[in-house]
């Protein structure tokens, strides 16, 4: 079975951040997403992979018996524009992406290209739900 490339890592996600993003709004943004994410998971941000901001974590299976280790919540500032990891295929959150603002949709994506564009409550919403599918659904760091 093929290893999976994003899993948490030791790198030191302020020194991530500082070398990779290079514009001053990208910075400032991604500092915003690192105090709110970590206020709404409870956990503190973490590296997955080379460029994904993570903030706790779960272990999915499939029936493929394909499994791994993900995060809970997560983003990464990319050149183009960020990807945004919030989102659950659930109703609610589907019905939530109306408010949410300017931005483009992967299959479990979210892309924008600044914080300004997206409507800061529906994240929190979101994120939210997203980590009550994941408890529900999956093993996960966010049970309490």
């Amino acid at each position: 079975m093929a290893k999976n490339k994003t899993t948490e890592t030791e790198v030191d996600v302020f020194d991530f951040i500082e070398s990779f993003v290079d514009n001053d709004q990208k910075k400032a943004d991604s500092y915003k997403l690192l105090e709110l994410m970590s206020e709404w998971s409870g956990f503190k941000p973490k590296m997955w992979g080379p460029t994904i901001i993570g903030f706790g974590s779960y272990h999915y299976k499939y029936a493929s018996g394909h499994e791994g280790d993900a995060p809970l919540l997560g983003f990464s500032p990319r050149k183009a524009q960020f990807s945004l990891y919030v989102y659950s295929k659930t109703d609610k959150s589907d019905a939530l992406l109306t408010d949410l603002g300017k931005f483009k949709m992967g299959k479990a994506c979210i892309y924008f290209k600044k914080l300004a564009d997206i409507n800061i409550p529906v994240v929190e919403k979101l994120s939210m739900e997203t980590i009550a599918y994941l408890n529900e659904h999956h093993e996960c760091a966010c049970r309490k």
